[in-house]
C-alpha cells in the first residue's frame, strides 16, 4: 500500500513551494501583484461563461476543451454524427459538459482534471457507465504537455480562437513537443524547419525570414506586432529563445487584418507560456559539439490555496564556440509571468522577460566568393573576422493583459507591450575589388537603441441574426516604434587581405572613435478593426474582416543635415480587406477560398516631390482542409497567387522630372505576382506517431518594373522555389515505450545570384538530422539529437554580388545531448 503524506506534509509541501515562487519573483516586476487575493473555489468548480453555439459535437467539445483549458479524450466515433445543443452562459466545467452532452448518450468523467468521454448504458435499474477506448484527445491552444504535432485552435488569422480546418489560410503551428524533440532553441531554427518559410543570413548573427517570395517584416508576441524593418537593430529581435514560448504560429500570405503595415509573406506569432494551476516544476541540462552547454529552469504553479494567483519562471543559459573560428557567444534568458484571477470574470496578466546576447569574434558579412562568382571551397571554418570584434545585444519586454467575460458571452480583452533593444557592436566587413581583384576589411562600430510599444483593445463575442449564430469582434489598436542610432566614420583596416591565411590576432584592436548620430526614426500606427464569422448555413461559413490604419513615419540622418531626412511617409485612412468562405463536405473535410491584403508605405516621391502612394499586396488563395482523429491530424493543401502592386517604378520620360538629373523621380506602377502550391500535414498518425510535413513551391516574378528587361523574370533568385521539411517521432511499442525515435529531412532547389559578369549558384540539396529520446522513469527524459548526419557542406545564404561578400556556411554534423528532470 503506497505511503499517503500526512496532513503536515501536504502543509509544508505547499509552503515550501509558495516560498520558492516569491523568492524567484521577488526581484521580478511581477512582485508587485498580491501574492494573496480572496479564495476562490477549485478550477473544476469556477464558472467561466461560454458562447458556443450548437453544432457537430466534436466541434463543440473542442471549443469547450479550448475554453476551459481542459484535456478532454474522446472516441472519434463516439461523436461521429451526432448534434450538442451549445452553451450559453456560466457554467462549471462539469455542468458545461454535461450540457453539452445533453441528449447524446454520453457522460464525461474525471481523474486527476482529465477528463474522457463514456457511453451511458441503461442496464434497466440504473444508469451506468461503459469504458471506452480512447484514440484521441480535444487540443486547445496550449500546445505543452500534449505530446502532440498540432493544435486544437489558433487566432493569428483573425483574432478568433479557431481550429486549422476553420482558417480560411495557410497555418502552420510548432508546438512545444516539436520544439523539444528537434532542439530548437531559438526563432532561427523554428523557422528553418516550418513549412514555407526560408532563412537568409547576410552573416553570422544577422538573418531575414522569407515566405512566398517575400520578406517578413513583423514579429508578433501573443497577437501584438513588432516591427522589423524599422531601424538596423530590429533584425536582431529575431534570435528569440525558445525557453519561454509554448508554441509558433505562422500564417502564410497577406496578414493586413492582424498586423496592419507589412510584405505579403506570412505572420509568426510567438505564444509565451502561461502559469499552470498544479505545481510543475523542470530542470535541464545539454551539452554538445564546439563546446556547447545549456541549462533551461522551469517552475510553474499556484501562488495561494486556491490557485487564483499563478507564477511561472523560465531561465536559460547557454555559452559556446562555433565551428567557425574566433567565435564564441554567450545567451542568458529571464522570463517571468503572474496570472491573477481578480474575480470570476477577471484575469490580469504581467509578464516581463530579458535577453542578453554577447558575441565574440563576430564580423558583419560572410566568405568571399570569387570574382566571377564562383565557389573558393574555403574551409567551413573560415572566419575573417578579429578575435577584438564583438556584437552584444540586449532584448528586454514587459507584458500586461486583462481579460473580462461578460454574462451574455463577450469578451473584453486589453494587452500592451513594450520592448527595449540595446546593441553594441565593433565589427569589421570585406569588400571586393573588381578592378584589382583584391580585398579590402574596413572596421565599423555602433550603438543603437530602439524602443517598440504595442496596445490592442478588442471585443470579442456571439450574436444571433436571422436565427443563427455568428462571431463578432472589433478594436483598436496602437504601434511606435522609436530609434536612436549612433555610429563613427567607417576606416579601412587592411588593404589586400590573405582571405586564404587569416591571422584573426594579428590585427591590434584599432583605438575608440567618436560617434556621431546616425539616424532617427519615429514611427507610429494608428488602427481599428473588425472581424465576423457569419453561419450562412450548418456546412458554410463566411469571415469578413476589415482594418482602418493611420500611419505616420520621420526618420532623418543628422550627420547629413537636411538633405540627409527621408520625406515624411504619411497614410491616413487605408483600408485593408479580408474575406473568406469555408464549406463542410463532410465532418472531415472542409474547402475553402480567401482573399487578404496588406499595405506598406515607401519613401520615393513622383514629379511633385509628393511620396507615391502604399505599395499594396493581394492574396489570394484556394483550399481544401482535413482534421481527423478529434483534431489530433490536420491536413491541407492550398494553391495561392499574390500580386504586389505600386511598387515605385521610376519615371521613364526624365523631362517630367524636375529633379533630374540630381535625383529621380517615381510612380507607383511596379508589380510583382508570387504563385504556388502549398501541402501539409501535421500531428499523430498513431497515438505513438507524430509528423510534420510540408512541401512549397513559390514562384515569385517581375510583372512590372522600371527594367523592361526584368519582366518574367524571377523576383528573387536566391530563395527557395521549392522546399520540402519533415519531423517525425516514434515511440517504441510494448517493452520498449521508454524509447523514441525521430528523424528531419530538409530539402530545397539550386538557387543563385548573377549579372553579365558573375554567377553566383549553389546547387539544391538535402539535410538529414536524427533524434534518439529515452525516458527510463517519468521524470527522467534524455534526448540525443544528430543534426546534419551525414555532413552535407552547404550555404545557408549566398553573396547578391561579388563585392560584399555574404556566403555563410550551414553547420557541419554535430551533436547535442540533454536530460530533463521533472519535480
Amino acid at each position: 500500500m503506497p505511503h499517503l503524506p500526512t496532513p503536515q506534509r501536504t502543509r509544508l509541501n505547499h509552503a515550501v513551494r509558495r516560498g520558492l515562487f516569491a523568492g524567484l519573483l521577488a526581484a521580478s516586476p511581477l512582485a508587485i501583484i498580491p501574492v494573496a487575493l480572496a479564495q476562490q473555489p477549485a478550477a473544476s468548480e469556477q464558472t467561466h461563461t461560454y458562447a458556443i453555439p450548437s453544432g457537430p459535437l466534436d466541434q463543440a467539445l473542442n471549443r469547450f476543451a479550448s475554453e476551459a483549458g481542459i484535456l478532454l479524450s474522446v472516441d472519434a466515433q463516439l461523436t461521429a454524427g451526432k448534434h450538442s445543443p451549445g452553451l450559453d452562459g456560466s457554467y462549471s466545467v462539469d455542468e458545461g459538459l454535461a450540457r453539452l452532452l445533453a441528449g447524446t448518450g454520453l457522460r464525461a468523467s474525471s481523474n486527476d482534471g482529465n477528463y474522457a468521454l463514456e457511453v451511458a448504458v441503461d442496464n434497466g435499474d440504473a444508469l451506468e457507465l461503459e469504458s471506452i477506448t480512447v484514440t484521441g484527445a480535444q487540443l486547445g491552444a496550449t500546445t505543452e504537455g500534449t505530446g502532440s504535432y498540432t493544435t486544437g485552435s489558433t487566432s493569428t488569422a483573425t483574432r478568433m480562437n479557431l481550429s486549422p480546418r476553420e482558417t480560411p489560410q495557410s497555418v502552420t503551428v510548432i508546438t512545444r513537443q516539436r520544439i523539444e524533440d528537434q532542439d530548437l532553441t531559438n526563432l532561427n531554427e523554428v523557422v528553418q524547419n516550418t513549412p514555407g518559410l526560408t532563412l537568409r543570413r547576410t552573416g553570422p548573427e544577422r538573418s531575414s525570414y522569407y515566405a512566398r517570395g517575400f520578406s517578413l517584416d513583423n514579429i508578433m508576441y501573443d497577437g501584438l506586432p513588432t516591427s522589423l524593418d524599422s531601424s538596423q537593430v530590429s533584425q536582431d529581435l529575431l534570435s528569440a529563445d525558445m525557453a519561454m514560448y509554448d508554441r509558433v504560429e505562422v500564417v502564410r500570405g497577406a496578414t493586413g487584418l492582424m498586423q496592419g503595415a507589412g510584405n505579403p509573406s506570412a505572420a509568426i506569432n510567438l505564444i509565451r507560456k502561461r502559469p499552470t494551476r498544479e505545481f510543475q516544476a523542470s530542470i535541464e541540462g545539454g551539452m554538445g559539439t564546439w563546446d556547447r552547454y545549456r541549462t533551461e529552469v522551469d517552475v510553474s504553479g499556484p501562488l495561494n490555496d486556491s490557485g487564483s494567483v499563478r507564477g511561472r519562471m523560465v531561465t536559460a543559459y547557454q555559452t559556446g564556440n562555433s565551428f567557425r573560428d574566433t567565435l564564441e557567444n554567450e545567451r542568458t534568458l529571464f522570463y517571468g509571468i503572474m496570472e491573477a484571477d481578480l474575480n470570476d470574470s477577471t484575469t490580469l496578466t504581467l509578464s516581463a522577460s530579458r535577453q542578453q546576447d554577447n558575441n565574440n569574434g563576430n564580423g558583419w558579412t560572410g566568405i568571399p566568393v570569387g570574382f566571377d562568382g564562383s565557389d573558393l571551397h574555403l574551409s567551413r571554418s573560415t572566419s575573417l573576422s578579429n578575435d577584438w570584434e564583438y556584437w552584444d545585444k540586449t532584448s528586454t519586454s514587459a507584458y500586461a493583459a486583462l481579460e473580462h467575460v461578460l454574462d451574455n458571452g463577450w469578451k473584453l480583452n486589453l494587452s500592451a507591450t513594450r520592448t527595449w533593444a540595446d546593441l553594441d557592436m565593433l565589427g569589421t566587413y570585406i569588400l571586393g575589388r573588381t578592378a584589382t581583384k583584391t580585398h579590402d576589411q574596413f572596421v565599423g562600430a555602433g550603438h543603437y537603441r530602439e524602443t517598440q510599444n504595442s496596445f490592442d483593445a478588442y471585443a470579442s463575442g456571439p450574436f444571433r441574426l436571422m436565427d443563427r449564430d455568428h462571431e463578432l469582434v472589433v478594436g483598436a489598436s496602437h504601434r511606435r516604434v522609436l530609434f536612436d542610432g549612433d555610429v563613427p566614420y567607417n576606416i579601412l583596416l587592411n588593404s589586400n587581405i590573405d582571405i586564404h591565411n587569416w591571422d584573426s590576432g594579428a590585427t591590434p584592436k584599432p583605438e575608440s572613435q567618436d560617434k556621431y548620430d546616425w539616424q532617427n526614426t519615429n514611427a507610429k500606427l494608428n488602427s481599428f478593426y473588425a472581424t465576423t464569422r457569419l453561419s450562412l448555413a450548418d456546412p458554410l461559413k463566411l469571415i469578413l474582416g476589415s482594418r482602418l490604419d493611420w500611419y505616420e513615419n520621420n526618420t532623418s540622418a543628422p550627420y547629413k543635415g537636411a538633405a540627409g531626412d527621408s520625406p515624411e511617409l504619411k497614410v491616413t485612412r487605408h483600408v485593408t480587406k479580408y474575406a473568406g468562405l469555408i464549406y463542410d463536405l463532410d465532418e472531415h473535410h472542409s474547402v475553402y477560398a480567401s482573399y487578404t491584403d496588406i499595405f506598406k508605405p515607401q519613401s520615393y516621391v513622383d514629379a511633385s516631390r509628393n511620396v507615391i502612394a502604399p505599395i499594396t499586396g493581394k492574396n489570394y488563395e484556394l483550399g481544401i482542409k482535413g482534421e481527423y482523429f478529434d483534431g489530433t491530424l490536420n491536413a491541407s493543401a492550398a494553391i495561392f497567387q499574390i500580386d504586389q502592386e505600386n511598387r515605385a517604378k521610376s519615371i521613364t520620360d526624365t523631362d517630367l522630372c524636375p529633379s533630374y538629373p540630381t535625383s529621380l523621380c517615381y510612380e507607383a506602377a511596379g508589380k510583382v505576382r508570387s504563385k504556388g502550391i502549398e501541402l501539409e500535414l501535421q500531428g499523430q498518425l498513431t497515438p505513438n506517431w507524430q509528423l510534420a510535413a510540408g512541401y512549397t513551391f513559390a514562384e515569385a516574378k517581375y510583372h512590372k518594373d522600371t527594367k523592361p528587361e526584368n519582366e518574367g523574370r524571377l523576383f528573387d533568385t536566391d530563395i527557395p522555389r521549392h522546399l520540402f521539411k519533415m519531423s517525425t517521432s516514434y515511440t517504441l511499442p510494448g517493452q520498449f515505450n521508454q524509447w523514441r525515435v525521430g528523424a528531419s529531412l530538409y530539402h530545397q532547389n539550386r538557387i543563385y545570384n548573377k549579372n553579365t559578369t558573375y554567377m553566383i549558384e549553389q546547387d539544391g540539396y538535402t539535410l538529414m538530422d536524427f533524434m534518439l529520446g529515452f525516458k527510463p522513469t517519468e521524470r527522467i527524459d534524455a534526448r540525443l539529437n544528430l543534426n546534419n548526419a551525414f555532413d552535407k557542406k552547404y550555404y545557408n545564404s549566398l553573396s547578391s554580388s561579388v563585392t560584399v561578400p555574404s556566403n555563410v556556411y550551414g553547420d557541419p554534423r554535430n551533436l547535442m545531448l540533454s536530460v530533463k528532470y521533472k519535480f
